[in-house]
């Protein structure tokens, strides 16, 4: 296939991957509120990675010369600012994160090289080796969020897993990471270390019964007790 990343072979003849298995990345959740993101290409795939960062409640640029229709209704309706015009470097400036997601190889790697210069972070998208942040897939159930990554591997591998990832943690995590959420403050302020409020949690986490499997039957009362309980046991 033809290349698209920074070394221009021609065909691709997998140099720029060859060393991307041994990359140990750095897994870390960013926090995206109100910071403004930049988009570059306005097709299917920006589009993807344009709702993904308005989940996260991000300040979304999008910059392109045409838009899709959906992409282009969200600038409509205020959703995301549009620039309708090609790519320039300018558009970077007061940007916490860039993604390109575009077919143009050269506007691709003008993206990433504008970006590398000014040590933000940069995703080509489906091209790893420009980029220096990656995208895993993305499990939610509420607070919870569960990242699936083959390190540019293989998306499609990605994808099977999130899909059995899925299945196997529904809404009952989503639940019981609330409803301990509402003790966080009780136990800061009354288990005076660390490992005092680690036992406490585990002890509510891995008790008996089973948290999860009373909210798996609808019985959130029982979880409610089993909270209490253990604040009744350690708070004393």
């Amino acid at each position: 296939k033809p290349c698209v990343c920074q070394f221009r072979r021609g065909r691709c003849d997998q140099t720029c991957v060859a060393r991307m298995m041994e990359t140990n990345f750095y897994m870390a959740a960013l926090n995206l509120t109100g910071r403004r993101c930049l988009v570059v290409g306005a097709g299917a795939v920006g589009l993807e990675k344009i709702e993904g960062l308005l989940a996260c409640d991000a300040e979304v640029v999008v910059v392109a010369p045409e838009a899709d229709r959906e992409v282009a209704e969200l600038a409509e309706s205020g959703a995301v600012e549009w620039r309708r015009r090609p790519y320039t470097a300018g558009d970077l400036e007061e940007c916490f994160l860039v993604i390109a997601a575009t077919s143009d190889t050269d506007v691709n790697i003008a993206v990433y090289g504008d970006a590398e210069a000014r040590a933000m972070l940069v995703n080509v998208v489906d091209v790893p080796p420009l980029c220096n942040f990656i995208l895993p897939a993305i499990v939610r159930r509420g607070p919870i969020a569960i990242a699936i990554s083959t390190a540019g591997a293989s998306p499609a591998l990605a994808k099977r897993m999130k899909s059995q990832i899925a299945e196997l943690f529904g809404d009952e995590y989503a639940a019981l990471a609330l409803m301990l959420n509402e003790v966080r403050g009780w136990a800061k302020a009354t288990l005076p270390t660390y490992q005092h409020r680690k036992a406490f949690f585990e002890s509510i986490v891995n008790g008996e019964p089973d948290p999860i499997e009373l909210l798996r039957g609808g019985n959130e009362p029982a979880v409610k007790e089993l909270i209490a309980t253990a604040q009744e046991r350690h708070g004393s």
